[in-house]
């Protein structure tokens, strides 16, 4: 696949959409409870917002993690992948807490940890290849206004 991008990219691109698709599906109605009844904090934008920009996030997510699997084996690839994978499982199993079981505080912790597991895939990232580190800064950005969020909903809502 490494000889023919545009079939890697597709595919790390098409990996993490699903992985954030299967997310808002198995947490679709405990999302709707959520809109209906928590209290949100300013700033709180509409529900139609978050598919629209985790689908762009997911996107660039995907983009980056095929510029680093095209990379010639390394160790620092290897790792780059890993931190890839697996702050896409904390990102996944965030919703779950969040809208499913409503466990804000833990949420906002687990987000925090899922801050610091980007944080070190962009650097990771970084060493392999710089435009697939930059193209993680919206993530990075949009998960410290998630947590504003998460903050926000765990004070008001207790």
């Amino acid at each position: 696949m490494k000889n023919k991008p545009w079939k890697s990219y597709a595919a790390w691109i098409l990996f993490t959409e699903a992985v954030g698709g299967l997310a808002g599906l198995l947490t679709r109605s405990a999302m709707e409870v959520y809109n209906d009844t928590i209290l949100k904090p300013p700033l709180s934008p509409p529900a139609l917002v978050f598919p629209i920009a985790w689908t762009i996030l997911y996107a660039l997510m995907g983009i980056g993690a095929a510029r680093i699997w095209m990379k010639p084996p390394s160790p620092g690839r290897s790792r780059s992948l890993r931190l890839y994978l697996l702050q896409l499982a904390f990102n996944f199993l965030w919703s779950f807490l969040f809208f499913s079981f409503q466990a804000f505080g833990l949420a906002f912790l687990w987000l925090a940890v899922l801050w610091l597991l980007v944080v070190r895939m962009i650097l990771s990232f970084y060493e392999t290849d710089r435009p697939a580190a930059w193209l993680q800064l919206p993530y990075l950005l949009w998960l410290l206004f998630a947590a504003y969020l998460n903050l926000g909903v765990w004070k008001l809502n207790g």
